[in-house]
């Protein structure tokens, strides 16, 4: 068996994901349109389990955090079964990362922050959007655009009650790297009551 192409730099997960989020957005963009795309896992009603892509805006020692609305499929399901998987492929570096951990809800004043940076057009559809329910006409959504439109006209729009922030705070985090014949490096960092355990997995 070949040695690993490179020597484990981090004793922690953070900067080292930190890192590899650096060489991802630093690529030109027709290699990697969007180097924050990563896909979440949900679990729903009976045990049915739910993935779509998403946007990371923020990771630190205390987790990672994305937004969305609350009353949505996986608003909902975040709320009634508070764990959930992530998974960021970056394939011109070859890589993938798997998080797995408890999700809860951001507090308002930073899902406020948040939401004030938004595109105006992106806070108006926040608030227009009764997102994963049924739209049982085309106009029905541009319509209640042009209703909340009208309601924050010349004003901030504030950020609607039923949206906002999450964080998973992880306790497993996994670093995939492909290698030729498919002797993929695997290297695992587990929480335990002292901090992180590293090992290394079969590919």
């Amino acid at each position: 068996m070949t040695e690993l192409s490179e020597p484990r730099p981090f004793e922690e997960p953070f900067a080292r994901f930190a890192s590899l989020l650096s060489e991802a957005e630093a690529l030109d963009r027709d290699l990697l349109p969007e180097p924050f795309a990563f896909a979440l896992a949900t679990l729903g009603e009976g045990g049915r389990p739910a993935v779509r892509m998403l946007l990371i805006k923020r990771v630190d020692q205390q987790g990672f955090r994305f937004f969305t609305n609350y009353e949505g499929r996986k608003g909902q399901e975040l709320s009634s079964h508070p764990m959930a998987a992530m998974c960021f492929h970056w394939q011109p570096l070859e890589r993938q990362v798997r998080v797995e951990g408890v999700v809860s809800r951001l507090g308002a004043a930073e899902s406020d922050a948040y939401f004030a940076t938004r595109p105006r057009g992106s806070q108006l559809g926040a608030w227009a959007s009764m997102q994963s329910r049924e739209l049982h006409d085309e106009g029905a959504f541009e319509r209640r655009l042009a209703e909340f439109e009208a309601r924050f006209q010349g004003g901030d729009v504030p950020r609607p009650p039923h949206w906002g922030g999450f964080i998973l705070v992880p306790d497993r985090i996994e670093f995939w790297h492909n290698r030729p014949n498919r002797w993929h490096e695997r290297e695992l960092y587990q929480r335990d009551a002292d901090g992180w355990r590293v090992s290394r997995l079969y590919p």
